[in-house]
């Protein structure tokens, strides 16, 4: 055993393992969650095709309804840029990406396959695994600390999580990994007052061009790693300030000059992003402030946090599951924070790790405060999506790996043992327990017992099979293309699991505002539609923000059961003669 570690062969071999282990998680059902309005925003848009092809205020097809999910040979690289930049708020490096591999893998004229879709994303995440390997060994020299942040990566739950959505995340997670070496690098060459060499600057330049071109929050990253570089700067100046003119500051500020240069390109469109109605979810307004807007991201981002070492079935159907397994989390956590604390504290004592452990902290909690700044400060909330953590996320991960590090070497004879967790159990066995417990949080991932999907169509479908022996009509108020990825979403399980003269018709009734109560355009479209539609006929109204008044059409509600189906509220109504 001792040969095999110090064997050439062992760390490309066992980095060869983390890989396999992190592209199975990710593989495992992937095609088997149904896709959810963001990744039919992703379909949609990377395909070249628009949402503004679907027929408002007039009944539909299933294939209508479908049709912008197919793949058209027609449509390049310009229709997905002039489509995304015209209806979305997101940048369009990820979607060409896309459009790109879509092409690789789909017939003419054929309905994208969510497998496909997803598969990128996948193999984004599986490259990240490596490409800790490589920040731990830039970062700290050490191949202990690049496997074991590589480790960490693969069965995060997090992870796992970002990488089964048909989402650009995964993309910009391998830009804040790239642009963590380049800070890395940086503190390393302030440290030792030479100037970093000019190619670290020319790619550190380029990788937060391509981070904002794949979303904008890779700003927040960059903001942070400015101000470890400030924090850095601060420190000097005490010193003798001086040095802050010395040329490898002067190559600092001229990638800071370059980035900031980069980003001015894209002004004209952050102008507009907080007032385009698909952010409108994330803003607070003045009169929702209450305890609960104070508190929630607190807890909000306690969550996302804790998900990124460990994630239970919490989300399970079955009760007593989901208490056993908040009970079995909250036992780890008690035993896993002390010990990987104790660890963390051990390599800062090392001097050729304080460096980089401070830098990676010092992003750490600058992201985060950059996080409750806008959350509070701008009144938009965006611990709200756990996704967007993905900004310090791989810093997590690294600073997990350094600190199971220093706990692999640990005995419980150690008298610098942590004074808290499991004293019988080594260094080793601990880091064995902490990695188990991640490929079992992988698994309740993909097995959608955690991180559910935000729109499940799947129990509504159900119920309108068994409810409904009538031709159907689903109806929705529409404000903006979110309404139409919700009704994808029950359109694309309908199709995989009826035949098409059993499929819907749908009725897309635009208004506005997203909530109407009085006078409202889309109940004066429904009424209108019901009228010249034969009957009889199961009307369900689904997500359907206006009085809908359809007693006048010989429409009556009908008592069933209503079992809870996330991202959807619903009403049946039988129209008849």
């Amino acid at each position: 055993m001792k040969d095999l570690v110090h064997s050439r062969w062992f760390h490309p071999l066992l980095l060869l393992l983390w890989l396999i282990v992190g592209a199975s998680l990710r593989l495992i059902q992937l095609d088997a969650k149904p896709p959810w309005t963001d990744e039919f925003a992703t379909l949609v848009f990377s395909l070249g095709q628009s949402f503004r092809g679907i027929p408002l205020d007039q009944t539909i097809s299933l294939e209508t309804l479908l049709s912008p999910l197919r793949m058209e040979s027609r449509l390049g690289i310009a229709d997905v840029i002039q489509n995304l930049l015209s209806e979305d708020v997101h940048p369009p490096l990820y979607f060409v990406l896309a459009h790109q591999w879509m092409r690789l893998f789909s017939a003419e004229n054929s309905l994208i396959s969510i497998w496909v879709a997803r598969s990128l994303s996948v193999l984004m995440g599986v490259i990240s695994i490596p490409a800790m390997f490589g920040l731990g060994w830039l970062a700290f020299r050490s191949r202990v600390v690049g496997q074991l942040a590589a480790a960490m990566m693969a069965v995060s739950p997090f992870g796992i999580y970002l990488a089964q959505e048909a989402r650009h995340y995964t993309l910009a997670i391998l830009w804040v990994i790239a642009l963590l070496c380049c800070l890395v690098l940086a503190v390393q060459s302030v440290q030792r007052r030479s100037r970093m060499p000019l190619w670290v600057g020319l790619v550190w330049v380029l990788v937060n061009a391509l981070g904002i071109a794949t979303h904008y929050f890779v700003l927040i990253s960059i903001a942070a790693g400015a101000g470890v570089i400030l924090g850095l700067a601060l420190l000097q100046a005490r010193e003798d300030r001086r040095l802050l003119w010395r040329p490898y500051w002067r190559r600092i500020y001229g990638v800071a000059c370059a980035t900031l240069i980069t980003g001015l390109v894209w002004v004209p469109i952050w102008l507009g992003l907080r007032s385009h109605e698909t952010t409108q979810w994330i803003q607070s307004q003045s009169s929702d402030l209450n305890l609960l807007t104070l508190i929630n991201p607190i807890f909000q981002s306690l969550a996302a946090w804790i998900t990124m070492l460990v994630l239970l079935p919490v989300e399970s159907p079955a009760l007593p599951v989901v208490i056993l397994a908040g009970l079995a989390m909250a036992v780890f956590l008690v035993w896993a924070v002390p010990i990987l604390v104790w660890g963390l504290k051990r390599q800062r004592s090392h001097p050729l790790s304080q460096w980089s452990i401070g830098a990676l902290g010092g992003f750490v909690l600058a992201a985060i405060a950059l996080f409750f700044l806008i959350t509070y400060g701008l009144g938009t909330d965006l611990t709200r999506g756990a996704r967007y953590n993905f900004v310090y996320f791989p810093a997590v991960i690294m600073l997990l790996g350094v600190s199971l590090a220093a706990c692999w070497k640990w005995q419980p004879s150690d008298p610098e043992r942590p004074r808290w967790g499991l004293p019988q159990l080594d260094g080793k066995r601990s880091v064995g327990v902490v990695l188990t417990i991640g490929v079992l949080s992988g698994l309740t991932v993909v097995s959608n017992l955690g991180y559910q999907k935000y729109y499940r169509p799947e129990p509504l479908i159900s119920l309108m099979q068994t409810q409904s022996q009538e031709p159907i009509l689903i109806a929705t108020t529409h404000n903006t293309l979110v309404q139409v990825g919700e009704m994808m979403g029950i359109g694309w399980q309908f199709r995989s699991e009826l035949n098409s003269a059993a499929a819907p018709q749908f009725l897309f009734a635009h208004q506005d505002v997203k909530r109407c109560l009085d006078d409202c355009e889309a109940t004066t479209t429904l009424q209108k539609t019901l009228s010249a539609l034969p009957r009889p006929l199961d009307l369900w109204l689904v997500n359907f923000h206006a009085p809908s008044e359809v007693e006048a059409q010989n429409c009556v509600t009908v008592s069933h059961p209503r079992p809870y189906t996330s991202g959807y509220s619903y009403q049946l109504y039988r129209c008849r003669d």
